[in-house]
């Protein structure tokens, strides 16, 4: 039996498992990436953009990428993660242009594909791997927009884990705590895949060696950024390994790996020593919580990583600087 193809719109702030997860959802045959945005967060949003028509590009795919909000809501964007993710967002690694980004802004990008898709025979589903403010602006342009597109799927929150920049916030929810808050309230149909989870899934040494040894300049790229992904959570986690955030949110988005949920109201705290938890309220709005995923999923991402086509005929060094 043939699955129906998912016309899918990623919202991101392309770092390193933003990466990942972009490359995952290349290869999978039945979803049609039809528009990207992106956000500040890992890196800045105008920056996020370059690096993911930089990686489309070694790709050999085209689609639509819209530059997002820079700034969250009412705040201002704190400088990302460079210690995390490398000052450029992606390891430090140099990728040759890719096509430059679309002109409407990701929320206005999101917001006409969602219409168009509605008035079809497919609605659009929605994955969103960084902080979520354009969605929250795209709610504000169009707030019938949970009825108009299909499942919203969020990386983000840690329900019953610690947290990774508090210790009871994630990073995504809480850069920007007010747009997750709104977002979560506003009626999707919402899968949650937080730190309790893709904490369990993870790459390390081998898996960068392996996209290095293929040599090509995709995976070369993609092996060098991994290795400095490790390298990081090496100094935290004392182990040279490094979660699945969003490749895991992507295939669970994707449908290819079985996701266990629990279905919890939830909260986010606004403001204070917990702003950006996501919390279990009784008063909150019903979300599917990913608890635990199939133990497949990180050979699952990975032979997608190793699958998908590139066409460009450049190189990338083992130092990431482009040849």
């Amino acid at each position: 039996m043939t699955t129906p193809t998912v016309p899918l719109f990623l919202d991101c702030d392309t770092g390193v498992d933003d990466a990942l997860a972009l490359t995952y959802l290349l290869d999978v045959p039945h979803v049609d990436l039809v528009g990207i945005g992106t956000v500040s967060g890992n890196t800045d949003a105008a920056t996020a953009a370059v690096n993911t028509a930089a990686l489309l590009a070694l790709c050999g795919r085209t689609v639509p990428v819209a530059v997002g909000a820079h700034d969250p809501i009412g705040g201002s964007y704190g400088g990302g993660a460079p210690h995390v993710h490398g000052a450029n967002g992606i390891g430090g690694v140099d990728l040759p242009p890719g096509v430059a980004a679309a002109e409407d802004p990701a929320a206005e990008l999101l917001v006409r594909l969602a219409r168009d898709h509605a008035a079809g025979d497919r609605k659009l589903d929605v994955l969103a791997i960084g902080p979520l403010t354009n969605l929250a602006v795209a709610l504000e342009a169009e707030p019938r927009l949970p009825e108009l597109v299909g499942t919203l799927t969020i990386m983000g929150g840690a329900v019953w884990d610690a947290g990774n920049v508090s210790p009871t916030a994630e990073a995504n929810v809480h850069n920007d705590a007010e747009a997750a808050r709104r977002v979560l309230r506003a009626g999707f149909d919402l899968v949650l895949v937080p730190l309790d989870v893709t904490r369990q899934h993870r790459f390390d040494d081998a898996d960068a060696d392996r996209f290095t040894a293929a040599g090509d300049p995709l995976r070369l790229a993609l092996g060098t950024m991994l290795r400095s992904y490790v390298d990081f959570y090496e100094s935290v986690d004392h182990v040279r390994r490094a979660p699945l955030h969003d490749p895991l949110a992507a295939a669970v988005a994707a449908g290819e790996v079985e996701p266990t949920v629990r279905t919890t109201p939830l909260d986010v705290v606004v403001g204070g020593a917990e702003h950006g938890r996501t919390v279990p309220a009784a008063d909150g709005p019903a979300v599917r919580v990913v608890v635990t995923a199939d133990d497949r999923a990180a050979d699952v991402i990975r032979e997608r990583i190793l699958h998908v086509g590139t066409v460009s005929s450049g190189s990338v060094g083992r130092d990431g600087v482009g040849r």
